[in-house]
């Protein structure tokens, strides 16, 4: 009986999360005639609005920026924050803990506080005239406002992803480090062929999560980026409410295009993340 009543309020609480997105699915299949019908289920549904979402308005292009954004900049942090982390976890070295403990401390000033110097960085190191640096980071979109660097660059390190992978291997044996150095395995070879492979289901929920934010992360994108033809999906679909405040079925199926990548990932990645945010440790 106990146990009915717990799988009858999951339910119930299933259904209060997931009835949004069911009601924001149907609102995006109804012509524009159907989107004030209360009916869950469209009576002529349509693909039409996804079709002039992403070819009509743009958003395809909107959907490249942020699978580009979002894959670099998590791609780039989780492997900077693996190799940091087998650095601070496993290895000796002068400093090591008052400069993690720095480090871990940064995580206690709101993110907002970095936005006005990492965007007069940005702003500055576009505009060298030394040797023509500036126009030359801007020309191949590496730095300067308005540029593809300007999204990816400032967000390469984590912090949070260097203490998630420290925390981790801080559980790897040591053995197993001693015995590829005394095999003679290269400082990257220890980390490419052992570190990693036993990480791999951390190292995956790093990345999934290190994407998620990467491609909500609105504020940040909306700064930088002036021309549209470098929006992503959320300053484009931001852009695209201001500008169409009627047009109710246009914008549920531009929200229903920005969850898909989020969604496909989990599912597909979602033993790897269940595995690294329950990992415990790894016994010798």
């Amino acid at each position: 009986m106990k146990k009915t009543i717990i799988y009858i309020g999951l339910i119930i609480g299933a259904i209060i999360v997931l009835f949004p997105f069911f009601w924001m699915i149907s609102i995006a299949l109804k012509p524009a005639e159907e989107v004030f019908d209360i009916s869950l289920i469209p009576n002529n549904p349509t693909l039409k609005n996804l079709k002039d979402v992403l070819l009509k308005y743009n958003f395809i292009r909107y959907f490249g920026n942020s699978i580009l954004v979002a894959t670099l900049s998590a791609t780039v942090s989780t492997f900077f924050a693996s190799m940091a982390a087998y650095a601070f976890a496993k290895k000796e070295f002068w400093g090591r803990k008052p400069i993690f403990t720095l480090l871990l401390s940064s995580m206690m000033v709101p993110g907002l506080m970095f936005m006005v110097p990492q965007f007069a960085l940005v702003f500055q190191i576009g505009e060298i005239q030394f040797l023509g640096i500036g126009s030359f980071l801007k020309m191949f979109q590496l730095m300067g406002i308005d540029t593809y660097g300007a999204m990816i660059v400032p967000h390469m390190a984590n912090v949070f992803g260097l203490f998630m992978m420290y925390q981790f291997l801080r559980s790897v044996p040591d053995s197993l480090i001693e015995s590829a150095n005394i095999d003679g395995a290269s400082e990257w070879g220890v980390f490419w062929r052992i570190v990693v492979p036993l990480s791999l289901p951390v190292i995956a929920t790093l990345f999934l999560l290190s994407f998620q934010f990467h491609w909500a992360n609105f504020l940040w994108q909306l700064i930088v980026v002036g021309s549209e033809e470098l929006y992503t999906v959320p300053v484009g679909l931001a852009m695209f409410k201001n500008a169409h405040e009627e047009l109710w079925n246009l914008k549920m199926a531009a929200s229903c295009i920005s969850i898909v990548p989020i969604a496909a990932l989990f599912f597909f990645a979602q033993r790897f993340f269940i595995e690294g945010v329950t990992q415990g440790a790894i016994k010798e």
